[in-house]
């Protein structure tokens, strides 16, 4: 549990992180076929049946969008939230992975070079690159590669080994993945 009075009052650990996606079916299948998440649960379709500005007061979007999300979870501690969003039965246009508000989600990995070829073997998935090793930076030793799904989401494949150089100037440490 989280003691000290830094940052928001009470908070204590991160529940999940989002990502929107194009088509949410496609989107569950490919976590849980292809990465090997378990789905916990899906919602909506969400929208103001009403005609008011329900959906642009609590999230900002057009007046008429409709939500649908999933709940996936991927080891003992990692939430993942899929949203996909439509309006007129359209999913909007989806924005450069490196752009302002964009974001990737990373899977530690043991063996980098086989979590690589699996993705890359026949699954839609496009490996960006090959693996590389980080050099001269606090997290030197650090292997990763991208990849990007059939949708074009970014996701990120990463070893780490037990002790970086950023380990000298802080005691705080990355959680350690399980079976390390």
């Amino acid at each position: 549990m989280r003691r000290d009075t830094r940052g928001i009052p009470t908070a204590r650990d991160l529940d999940h992180v989002g990502f929107t996606v194009p088509d949410l079916d496609e989107a569950i299948d490919f976590f849980t076929r292809v990465i090997g998440c378990d789905l916990l649960f899906r919602t909506g379709p969400s929208f103001d049946s009403t005609g008011g500005d329900w959906m642009t007061r609590h999230y900002g979007v057009h007046a008429r969008a409709s939500l649908r999300t999933a709940m996936i979870r991927f080891g003992q501690i990692t939430n993942i939230e899929l949203l996909a969003w439509t309006y007129d039965g359209s999913a909007p246009h989806s924005n450069e992975w490196s752009g302002a508000g964009a974001a990737h989600l990373a899977f530690y990995v043991h063996d980098l070079a086989a979590a690589a070829a699996y993705l890359g073997a026949e699954r839609g998935v496009q490996v960006l690159g090959s693996p590389t090793v980080m050099t001269g930076e606090p997290n030197d030793g650090t292997e990763f590669v991208y990849v990007r799904t059939p949708w074009g989401m970014v996701l990120e494949l990463v070893r780490w080994p037990p002790l970086m150089p950023y380990c000298a100037a802080t005691t705080a440490r990355l959680h350690p993945p399980a079976g390390d």
